[in-house]
């Protein structure tokens, strides 16, 4: 049998500690050592800790994940409808210069192209980054039209060699006559 990992004078405690429900890092609070410690003594000593807590824990910081993901997703769309309708709005553009450093500015009916070509990258980075956090439906709709398809023809052709061999046993005479 391998050597334990804590000394046996930590046996008795981890027992009675995992005995109350602790969890594994409680108990390596409790007795003052290495949670990996405390988890190699609990194999040894043939002990499993309840990971059901752990599980739900996770499931719900997944979903909190996915939420706040859903969120970003909503505001980067958002932020590239604003901006793709930018280019399209009237547009001041200003500019300060000349010896005298003076301010000048025009008003444009559109964005200047120069502008259109900013706004319209910086819309397709926002679009960019959503489909990475959330890609868009007809890929998923596509994968589920050929799953869904897929099982379709297994099912026909499943049918299909049934009524075959329906055919085959009801075309045969009773009591073997009739064949030559």
């Amino acid at each position: 049998m391998p050597k334990p990992p804590l000394p046996e004078e930590f046996h008795d405690q981890v027992r009675e500690l995992h005995a109350l429900g602790y969890g594994r890092n409680r108990i390596a609070r409790e007795i003052n050592q290495a949670p990996v410690m405390v988890s190699r003594t609990a194999e040894y000593l043939g002990l499993t800790f309840d990971r059901s807590r752990i599980e739900a824990a996770t499931k719900a910081r997944l979903a909190d994940l996915a939420e706040r993901r859903t969120m970003l997703a909503e505001d980067l769309l958002s932020d590239a409808e604003k901006l793709r309708a930018q280019m399209w709005e009237p547009t001041t553009v200003y500019s300060f210069g000349g010896k005298d450093n003076t301010y000048e500015d025009h008003t444009f009916d559109e964005a200047p192209a120069a502008e259109k070509r900013a706004l319209m990258a910086t819309a397709a980075t926002a679009i960019d980054r959503l489909l990475k956090l959330v890609p868009a439906e007809d890929a998923t709709n596509l994968d589920q039209a050929k799953s869904m398809l897929g099982s379709l023809g297994d099912a026909l052709t499943a049918f299909s060699r049934a009524q075959d061999e329906q055919e085959d046993t009801a075309g045969e005479p009773l009591g073997g006559e009739g064949r030559a």
